[in-house]
């Protein structure tokens, strides 16, 4: 399966009341970069979710992004400091009595009551605590809504990467049209300039007997100059790996710029050797389906 380097994910999961939201989205690069984005308090499970995006991902920049929303006060618990309590207690009780505060026994209770709600105030008599996580746990389930997220992420870019491979598969068969009418027409290119060389020397020498094996040598010369058999050969084999590679999938990018690049050269060969009209407008065709298979290869992983 050929797979395209962009895509988008998203996956959802509720656990250990916990609602994790991680959302998956990557770019194209020459090799694999990824970053994660999540709450502080999480970040001991990084290395964890880069494994994973490395376990299913060879190439791209790859952005991740977790949000986790946890249930209002869940597990969390009050915890009190009675010996600081007492202590806070005493000294206020003893500053009522040492200004005459203490009134009749209605009184009395009322203000116990306002002296409880006041100690209640004093840092560290009241704490609220978070009991301990346990890490394993929680680890597990940002690698499972991150695994709902890649597989929504593969799905896209397996759809976007047959795409490019059907784009891919119609141009290789204009790139090998085009080679069979280059293959053609390179003989006839032979055959002209050999009539265009008799009809000169005829010009030149007139009624003077012609020398057949001078035309013959500078034909053979020539069609020895203008040969492009072993370029067209080599597209036709270059054309065999391409299809080959895209039928075999996997992570086959770097290998198809490879191989365009030998495209290129072979073309421009070609280019370099042809003097006829026609058969430069085709190596033009030529070089411009190779460009546009080269773009989309960028594309894939």
């Amino acid at each position: 399966m050929i797979r395209s380097m962009t895509g988008y994910g998203r996956g959802e999961h509720t656990a250990h009341g916990r609602a994790m939201v991680a959302e998956v989205r990557a770019v194209n690069n020459r090799y694999l970069d990824c970053t994660v984005k999540m709450p502080r308090a999480y970040i001991f499970a990084e290395d964890a979710l880069k494994k994973e995006v490395q376990a299913q991902v060879d190439r791209g920049k790859v952005d991740v992004f977790l949000s986790i929303q946890e249930e209002q006060g869940r597990g969390l618990q009050v915890k009190t400091d009675l010996e600081l309590a007492k202590s806070c207690l005493a000294a206020v009780n003893g500053l009522a009595d040492a200004l005459d505060l203490n009134g009749g026994e209605q009184d009395l209770s009322r203000a116990q009551t306002e002296r409880l709600k006041l100690v209640a105030r004093f840092p560290d008599v009241l704490t609220v605590e978070k009991p301990e996580e346990d890490l394993e746990t929680l680890q597990a389930d940002l690698l499972e809504v991150l695994a709902l997220a890649l597989k929504d992420f593969n799905a896209m870019r397996a759809t976007e990467g047959e795409k490019l491979r059907a784009d891919i598969l119609s141009r290789a068969q204009t790139i090998e049209r085009l080679v069979g009418e280059i293959e053609r027409r390179s003989p006839e290119t032979v055959n002209a300039y050999r009539q265009r060389l008799e009809a000169k020397l005829r010009e030149v020498l007139e009624n003077r007997q012609i020398d057949e094996s001078r035309i013959l040598t500078e034909a053979a010369i020539f069609a020895d100059k203008v040969a492009v058999d072993e370029e067209t050969v080599r597209l036709r084999s270059h054309l065999a790996q391409l299809r080959e590679m895209l039928t075999r999938g996997g992570a086959t990018g770097r290998k198809l710029d490879f191989l365009v690049q030998e495209f290129n050269r072979e073309a421009n060969t070609i280019g370099s050797k042809c003097s006829d009209l026609n058969v430069t407008k085709l190596v033009v065709d030529l070089k411009a389906e190779i460009e546009k298979i080269r773009e989309q290869v960028q594309n894939i992983e």
